[in-house]
């Protein structure tokens, strides 16, 4: 019996997808308390993800791009750079240098025993919650500007379920699964199909602490459930024909695991 042959890691053309089963681990993980503290800034955050999709930039570009000043820019990617989340880059003009992102996301810790650690990582999240319902909003006050298809294509929903922690981690990995064999388009423009525009992908789960509508205690996990709960909606809220995916991505989608944007 002949030798099987490996199967070609390269897509036969544009658009053809193709897993990327270790893209997501191309990821620099931030367990110091001062680097979780540095990265919860909107600037920083923006400047990371121009970096990944971009490719290396001088402080000027990044001005450009940003809005922000170029001494801004400065202050912000050296922050970054002593974090390990940016570096310098060969090439440039005269004393200004490039920079370049050194991974293609950020991972945090999920969960930690040390306070410290827990608090950053909490800030962390609420600013970069703060970040994506600021484009999620500019991305909705534009939607008229898109074409139809692209309009229906757009999702904004959510749906409530009922799942163990087990189950909710399962599915956050076949979710991963499902996203993966797009995410390789990020680095290699040349295999993005002609119509393809960049796509802000939420993925985003949390325990809900259901609150009585009446202003009674909250009902969450060991409290009294039979004190006048809340009206739950009916399993799901959908606004329009779908979902959102915003026009402008911070950075690349998220892996399964940890904190990650």
């Amino acid at each position: 019996m002949g030798k099987k042959s490996e199967p070609s890691t390269e897509p036969e053309s544009v658009g053809e997808l193709r897993p990327q089963s270790d893209l997501f681990a191309d990821c620099t993980q931030l367990t110091d308390p001062r680097a979780l503290r540095a990265y919860a800034h909107p600037t920083r955050m923006e400047l990371v993800g121009l970096l990944r999709r971009e490719g290396p930039l001088t402080a000027t570009r990044a001005a450009e791009l940003t809005g922000e000043s170029v001494a801004s820019c400065s202050y912000h990617l050296r922050m970054l750079a002593k974090y390990d989340l940016v570096e310098k880059a060969e090439g440039g003009r005269g004393r200004e240098k490039p920079w370049r992102a050194t991974a293609q996301f950020t991972g945090w810790p999920e969960y930690s025993d040390d306070p410290d650690v827990f608090e950053a990582s909490t800030a962390l999240n609420v600013a970069l919650a703060e970040n994506y319902f600021a484009k999620m909003t500019h991305a909705l006050e534009q939607r008229a500007a898109l074409p139809r298809a692209w309009q229906q294509a757009e999702q904004y929903g959510d749906v409530s379920l009922y799942l163990t922690a087990d189950e909710l981690t399962e599915l956050g990995d076949r979710v991963t699964e499902l996203l993966s064999p797009y995410a390789g388009r990020l680095q290699d423009p040349e295999s993005r199909p002609a119509d393809a525009r960049l796509v802000s992908f939420l993925r985003v789960a949390f325990v809900r602490h259901l609150e009585a509508r009446s202003g009674s205690a909250s009902r969450t996990e060991g409290g009294d459930p039979g004190g006048g709960g809340p009206a739950i909606e009916g399993g799901a809220a959908t606004a329009g024909s779908s979902s959102a995916h915003d026009a402008a991505v911070t950075e690349g989608p998220a892996p399964a695991k940890g904190g990650a944007s």
